[in-house]
């Protein structure tokens, strides 16, 4: 219910900034509701512009709703896709009040971290124009993250450090860069490098979820969404002509996704979900 009522007051919200754009001309309220950062006088309250935020604001409700709504209760009605199969039995079947399933301490302390880096990476669109926050925000959650979520999802304790080092040095690297350009120094081929290898350590840990029981497909689906389709709108842009100056800012909304990934899988750490059955 919590989650309805705020992604609903979203809504109510976005239509008026709509209705505002369009009748008064004026994208501000539109521009601050969808993309979060101080509106661009020269861009006009055009229909297409106005259709581009209100996509955006949808995208932004969307997320709202997969975070906010919390884990699947009760026990598991349908089949789950996995390497694993059968019914559910025991404390994996969910509470009998149809309440979270309680999972033990290290599971309970990577759902935590997955929900801290998820509400940071909205914080950040808040925190743009304070650059050190900013920076802390997304670095600190995010090297967490990376810390606990790795040898989580490693099929091995090899392979739980390759990830582990591939996302320590993916956040050190963008954030070293970060600081190099603040500080008047050119930063080179380093946010490159790190950007490169935390690609490479958020495809890793997609692909380990993807057959790892504990998560939804529909959950790494999301991870997919948000790590690709910003590239994919970007790419686009060009060649279809899109007559917006700010386009950008738009496709950056796509990267929202992975909050919902974040949120996403620290919900089925909670969901239940089947477990295997000795055969007889």
């Amino acid at each position: 219910m919590p989650a309805f009522v705020v992604t609903v007051v979203y809504l109510t919200a976005l239509a008026v900034a709509v209705v505002v754009a369009l009748a008064a001309g004026d994208l501000a309220a539109l521009w601050w509701a969808t993309l979060f950062t101080e509106p661009d006088a020269s861009v006009q309250a055009t229909g297409p512009n106005v259709l581009l935020l209100a996509l955006a604001g949808l995208v932004v409700a969307w997320v709202l709703w997969q975070c906010l709504r919390g884990p699947l209760t009760g026990p598991l009605t349908g089949p789950l896709t996995g390497p694993l199969t059968g019914p559910l039995t025991g404390p994996q079947a969910g509470a009998e009040d149809g309440s979270p399933v309680e999972r033990d301490r290290g599971t309970r302390r990577l759902r935590v971290v997955l929900y801290v880096a998820a509400a940071a990476s909205i914080a950040e669109l808040l925190l743009v124009t304070w650059i050190w926050w900013a920076l802390l925000v997304m670095v600190v959650p995010g090297a967490a993250m990376v810390l606990v979520l790795s040898p989580a999802v490693g099929r091995t304790r090899r392979h739980g450090r390759v990830l582990l080092v591939c996302g320590i040095l993916g956040y050190l690297g963008t954030a070293l860069g970060f600081v190099l350009v603040l500080s008047g120094y050119e930063a080179g081929v380093i946010p490159l490098i790190g950007g490169l290898l935390y690609l490479l350590w958020q495809v890793l840990v997609l692909r380990a979820q993807w057959d790892d029981p504990r998560w939804q497909r529909a959950t790494v689906k999301y991870g997919i969404l948000g790590m690709v389709l910003p590239f994919v709108l970007t790419m686009a842009g060009a060649p279809i002509g899109v007559p917006w100056d700010a386009y950008q800012e738009v496709v950056s909304v796509a990267g929202l996704l992975s909050v919902v990934w974040m949120a996403r899988s620290a919900h089925d750490l909670a969901a239940p979900r089947p477990v295997p059955v000795p055969s007889a």
